[in-house]
């Protein structure tokens, strides 16, 4: 590496912390990679070692993992979507025949929530982890 292109490396270097990517585990990592994409219009990055990569945009990569030893364990996962974004996922959820719930619990089926004055919706994903779509961040006291 240059003296230049190292300089540039540590000019890109995060200055607070922040997160870079998380594990995601599924039975399949491909059909599960490619499923989320497609519902927030994301592309599935190529396969690096054992897992599936979806690149959030923001730096953050989902790295979807094969887990068949055991089940799985249903995690949470949320996005902050933009607003003009969120009619388009809720119709690709309805093409794939994917329920979509106002609530967490998935007790409001076919509704979506006006949380903090934006949108929000829940979904499963292949694996059963509790997906939200959301307009805007939740108010923190």
């Amino acid at each position: 590496m240059s003296l230049d292109q190292q300089r540039r490396h540590e000019r890109e270097l995060p200055t607070t912390v922040q997160l870079n990517h998380t594990a995601v585990y599924a039975m399949d990592r491909q059909l599960s990679a490619e499923f989320l994409a497609a519902i927030l219009g994301l592309r599935v990055g190529a396969p690096f070692g054992p897992f599936v990569p979806v690149d959030l945009g923001n730096g953050v990569t989902l790295d979807y993992y094969e887990k068949r030893d055991e089940p799985i364990q249903s995690q949470h996962y949320a996005f902050l979507v933009p607003d003009e974004q969120f009619d388009g996922m809720i119709a690709r959820l309805e093409v794939v025949g994917v329920t979509y719930y106002a609530d967490p619990y998935h007790k409001e089926p076919g509704r979506t929530n006006g949380l903090f004055g934006g949108r929000g919706a829940y979904f499963e994903d292949p694996n059963g982890h509790n997906m939200e779509i959301m307009t805007r961040p939740y108010a923190r006291a």
